[in-house]
């Protein structure tokens, strides 16, 4: 999902790195402020390994596009909303300067669509999930995976709506609309089965890292 340089117009990039740049202020305020987000910080280094080696393996989407695992989902329950943000864009960050994957004048449209809409999408599903489901293990991982498969066709077809008010290619909003979202609800299959896997892996073994669960895992002794 990495936006080139040159797919959007300059004031469309404009405007998404304000964004980008104001979503990251909040989230570097907030796990400063907050001290049961900013205990994730450990793990932080091993959720962007993982996620940039998620996003390395790349398929192709049609319309000049393609599609990839972003993780958003995966480091927001494992780490918080604000946490996951700066984590998503530190890959991001480096991504773009240093390996040339997705444009530098694009950096603010991929923080957007990755770290700002997939995060909250994958959060906000996630934590509606838990709700309904019990807070075990198997619930937990089962809300990380209902917020993942959400989360990646929602930031694809954000980006088609910026492409629709912005896009500099030739290529019908329509049609990549369909191929977005064709190849993203597949991507998102697949990335709710990565995601329930790990978070069922560090709930089961370490569910005091799982700082997305605001309530005990059963039978985990977790306040």
């Amino acid at each position: 999902m990495h936006v080139p340089d040159g797919y959007l117009s300059t004031p469309t990039s404009a405007a998404t790195a304000a964004v980008a740049v104001a979503g990251l202020a909040w989230a570097v305020r907030r796990s400063r402020s907050r001290p049961d987000e900013s205990d994730g910080v450990p793990l932080v280094g091993l959720v962007a390994a993982f996620v940039f080696a998620s996003q390395m393996v790349n398929v192709s989407a049609g319309s000049g596009t393609s599609g990839h695992l972003m993780g958003g989902a995966l480091a927001a329950v494992l780490l918080g909303p604000a946490l996951a943000v700066v984590c998503m864009a530190g890959v991001l960050a480096v991504q773009a300067l240093v390996f040339a994957d997705g444009g530098i004048a694009a950096l603010g449209t991929n923080v957007v669509l990755m770290a700002l809409v997939g995060v909250a999408v994958g959060w906000g599903v996630s934590r509606l999930v838990l709700r309904l489901v019990p807070g075990t293990a198997v619930g937990v991982a089962a809300a990380g995976a209902a917020g993942a498969l959400a989360s990646v066709p929602a930031s694809a077809m954000v980006f088609v709506g910026l492409y629709a008010l912005g896009g500099h290619h030739d290529v019908p909003v329509a049609q990549l609309a369909g191929d977005m979202l064709g190849t993203h609800v597949v991507i998102g299959l697949g990335e709710a089965v990565a995601t329930a896997v790990v978070v069922a892996a560090v709930a089961l073994s370490r569910p005091d890292l799982v700082l997305g669960v605001r309530r005990p895992l059963v039978g985990s002794g977790v306040r």
